[in-house]
């Protein structure tokens, strides 16, 4: 799966079939000795936290981005909290008030970032 030159081409292609091979779940080349191994720490079915199965290779990618579970930090209080946690918390969390310090009045946090337009 790589240009070779020509001149080199049929010893690298002996060398190739001898010693590699296709990893016939995600087409890597794999030297044959370490193929077991590739498939056993790759492709092996697992269970994230949340249930949802998938291969090995695409856990830590999925729990860094797609996992309902994956921690967050609310936007207000910067408390860590599972993701699918968060709409309802924030809702709750962001409907406390703190004085502005320019008027005085109470503002809610979710409008706090707003309120300067406003501010007067």
């Amino acid at each position: 799966k790589r240009d070779i030159p020509a001149v080199n081409f049929v010893i690298h292609e002996i060398h190739c079939r001898r010693n590699i091979e296709v990893c016939p779940y995600c087409s890597d080349c794999i030297p044959k000795s370490e193929m077991k191994n590739h498939v056993e720490s790759e492709h092996v079915q697992v269970t994230c936290k949340c249930r949802m199965k998938m291969e090995n290779s695409l856990l830590k990618e999925h729990e860094a981005s797609s996992c309902p579970l994956r921690p967050v930090l609310c936007r207000f209080c910067d408390i860590q909290l599972a993701f699918n946690k968060l709409q309802e918390h924030e809702l709750f969390c962001g409907a406390r008030t703190e004085p502005c310090g320019r008027c005085g009045r109470h503002v809610l946090l979710r409008e706090l970032q707003e309120h300067p337009r406003v501010c007067g």
